[in-house]
């Protein structure tokens, strides 16, 4: 019998936080962020869920579109990084792929490169992340220059990223939308700004084409309440099961390094999930998970394929009994903070040891 554990993807909440997306910029058109394995959940599964309904889908890297359009999927398709060497523009126009343009480099290639048809292009601004793009007073001179490249399609979409845009109260977001306001104000084309928290939290982000990712999958970008990011529904739930149950003793140890010990005769559950399985390693005694829907306490040391929870609470738990870890009725983002890092990490590094099962909806 096989073990119990599933990421269960539930493609109804994915439907629901793209047309919440679509609310909230209704003037705005919408590119659907699917790269790192569309963050954990399987890239050609999920694309092709939201491929009929964005107007476009955004990746990394070639080798992640490649992947989406063998798998048949005709939606356009950014490269955010742009190419990394000049032979893959070839690969780009073959496809009908759409690239980032954020250094001379990249530039030069598209001007030395005769290609079999133009390719459209994503200009990148540094407004103030300090990561990717050019300076924006470099912006009048590139945009002219890919407008007189016979390889590149005529009016460019104009961009840029945000790098605090999860901090409601920074102000360093509106800094980086006067910024990038004031570096395209001269030129004509589309703009875009607004990742998943822009869209969320700043109206004034929202510009021509937004780019969800992370909030597509039904988790909140920010660390504080807010009503818009309140509404978003997980699609991936992951779950595994109890396979020991048993009675520890006041003062007797669990797990390795005898990290943990008991306060008081507890019942311990025993669960077949650990870091192999994508369940964070540092993630601290008293993080919650849920035993048949209720909440229970992590207990020692997370292992590569167990987790121990203390389930003296609760009534009549039993081998067999289903373990929720995130996802429905459990925030991605809590488990997150318990284990000192970010619900984007948890979902991207999900193993393929992990099934990923499509749930009916």
């Amino acid at each position: 019998m096989a073990r119990p554990n599933q990421a269960r993807l539930d493609l109804g909440a994915l439907r629901h936080n793209l047309t919440l997306a679509r609310s909230l910029a209704p003037n705005s058109k919408l590119m659907a962020v699917v790269k790192a394995n569309a963050y954990g959940h399987g890239a050609v599964t999920i694309a092709s869920a939201l491929a009929p309904l964005a107007d476009a889908l955004a990746v990394a890297c070639i080798e992640e579109a490649v992947e989406l359009r063998e798998a048949g999927i005709a939606t356009p398709i950014l490269l955010l990084e742009g190419v990394f060497q000049p032979i893959e523009l070839n690969t780009v126009a073959e496809l009908g792929l759409w690239t980032t343009v954020d250094n001379e480099r990249q530039l030069a290639w598209l001007e030395q490169t005769t290609l079999p048809n133009p390719v459209h292009c994503w200009l990148k601004i540094d407004s103030g992340m300090h990561r990717l793009g050019i300076a924006p007073n470099q912006v009048d001179h590139f945009y002219n220059r890919l407008q007189a490249t016979a390889s590149v399609s005529p009016d460019p979409v104009l961009c840029t990223h945000f790098g605090c845009a999860d901090d409601l109260g920074s102000s360093r977001t509106e800094q980086q939308i006067d910024c990038f306001t004031t570096a395209t104000r001269s030129l004509p084309g589309k703009r875009s700004a607004a990742n998943s928290p822009g869209l969320l939290g700043w109206p004034s982000s929202h510009f021509d084409w937004v780019r969800p990712g992370y909030m597509l999958y039904g988790n909140s970008p920010f660390t504080q309440p807010h009503p818009n990011a309140e509404t978003l529904q997980p699609v991936m739930t992951l779950c595994s099961g109890i396979i020991s149950v048993r009675e520890v003793a006041t003062g007797k140890a669990v797990g390795y390094g005898a990290a943990w010990t008991a306060p008081r005769p507890s019942r311990i559950a025993t669960v077949t999930i650990g870091y192999g399985d994508g369940y964070p390693r540092n993630a601290r005694s008293g993080t919650p998970v849920l035993v048949k829907g209720q909440r229970a306490p992590l207990v020692g040391r997370v292992s590569m394929d167990m987790i121990t929870v203390d389930v003296t609470e609760l009534d009549d738990v039993q081998i067999g009994d289903e373990v929720v870890l995130w996802g429905k009725g459990l925030p991605l983002g809590e488990v997150a903070q318990r284990a000192d890092t970010i619900g984007y990490e948890l979902t991207t590094r999900m193993p393929m040891r992990t099934p990923r099962v499509v749930v009916l909806d």
